[in-house]
């Protein structure tokens, strides 16, 4: 633990090092923070700007990592909506931003990389821990039963609230704790750490199923069973592994469906969004925005309707269709697959693809167990949800993708093997 704080190197490096451990501790919170941390370790790195350690910047490496943005930036020559293709280039510019940084920053970020990983996942598990006493706290002003704090009314967006964050994106970041968190407690050989991690894995797997997420819940089973013991443990222990973590899911997904509110979300939610609304229903399904999305993907399947162009367009097609919830709620497609194809068509769908392919194939031959995690749960929320039109989804994608692809060079494992 005490590694966390830097008590030898130099003044330039510390003030490097906070930046980026304070700008990932506020990922949780509003993104206020997040923004003017970014923008001071921008300013750090320009003053301590030195042309001769830098790391080039026109690479294929971050052409692929900017790569989300650059279709934005094209798709607008031909969008239908150009003053909301101008707002996604602002909120889609840490994309392009994060891979510059990385190469101009004199900071070692392959040697601190443990101690960041481990700052921000301690910050995510003393703000579930939070969440969790500010339910207690008003369940008891309340004067309601301690079980409701699996109702309805503690799960979810409202269980987020408090620090007014959406559950899934939150759930992103909670799920990469985790794994954090389980990669450093099976290294960890003093018994009483060994205590704290797992205390924190539980409060962290607590609040994941507190949020409800249910593509990063998805996602996180697979994690946890299959890539944590392929990537981190040899044959013998592997099995034994897989044998407990198998028998904890099947644990958890029995007390899920135990408690109804649980159930509803996981299960009834789950069905009731893969499927058609009915006429009776008042409220109109994922699918039905699907399909909706669909419509509009057939009038232009090459490129799309450009940048800015999803909302406008859907819109007015929920209008059309009665969809009245959707339509007040100004929903998008809550599927970024669809997103690109609404706007960039299957051009831009066909890039995104590669560029996840591309982190894929990089966490694989580095046998890098959180970069896969983050991999994994991009491409499953991208089933659910248009990460890549919400800040905190865009800060989670542009900031990791470009941490794990500066951090985790193959040299970094082949010392953590040896020592």
């Amino acid at each position: 633990m005490k590694e966390l704080f830097l008590p030898t190197d130099s003044l330039a490096n510390k003030i490097g090092y906070y930046h980026l451990m304070l700008f990932m501790a506020s990922l949780p919170f509003d993104r206020f923070y997040s923004h003017i941390l970014l923008i001071s370790f921008i300013i750090h790195t320009l003053i301590q700007l030195n042309t001769k350690k830098n790391k080039p910047i026109l690479t294929a490496r971050n052409l692929i990592l900017q790569s989300v943005f650059f279709v934005t930036l094209l798709s607008t020559l031909y969008t239908v909506n150009r003053p909301e293709a101008f707002n996604e280039w602002g909120k889609q510019i840490t994309i392009l931003l994060f891979p510059v940084l990385f190469c101009l920053s004199p900071f070692d970020i392959k040697k601190y990389r443990p101690q960041l990983l481990l700052a921000f996942s301690l910050v995510c598990t003393a703000t579930i821990f939070y969440l969790y006493l500010n339910a207690l706290y008003t369940i008891r002003y309340y004067q309601l039963p301690y079980s409701s704090i699996f109702s309805k009314a503690f799960t979810n967006q409202n269980f987020s609230e408090p620090i007014a964050i959406h559950a899934t994106f939150f759930s992103l970041q909670v799920a990469l704790a985790l794994v954090c968190i389980l990669s450093v407690l099976i290294k960890e050989r003093s018994g009483y750490l060994r205590l704290f991690y797992v205390l924190c894995a539980c409060i962290l797997l607590g609040g994941l199923i507190q949020l409800s997420s249910k593509s990063v819940f998805i996602a996180l089973l697979f994690i946890i069973n299959l890539a944590v013991p392929f990537f981190l443990l040899q044959r013998g222990k592997r099995l034994k592994f897989i044998l407990i973590t198998s028998t904890a899911s099947v644990l958890i997904i029995a007390g899920i469906f135990t408690l109804s509110s649980l159930r509803t979300r996981y299960i009834t939610d789950l069905k009731y969004d893969l499927s058609p609304t009915s006429t009776n229903e008042t409220f109109d399904s994922r699918l039905d925005r699907w399909n909706t999305a669909a419509e509009l993907i057939k009038q232009s399947p090459l490129i799309g309707h450009g940048a800015g162009s999803e909302l406008g367009l859907l819109h007015e097609r929920f209008f059309i269709k009665k969809y009245y919830n959707s339509f007040l709620n100004n929903l998008n497609a809550h599927n970024e697959y669809l997103s690109f194809l609404v706007k960039s068509g299957v051009i831009g769908l066909l890039i995104y693809l590669s560029t996840l392919a591309f982190g894929f194939k990089q966490a694989l031959e580095r046998k890098d167990l959180l970069f896969f995690t983050f991999m994994a749960l991009v491409a499953f929320v991208s089933f659910s949800e248009n990460l890549l039109d919400v800040d905190k989804g865009i800060l989670f994608y542009a900031f990791f993708f470009s941490f794990f692809m500066f951090s985790g060079e193959r040299e970094t494992y082949e010392v953590s093997k040896t020592s």
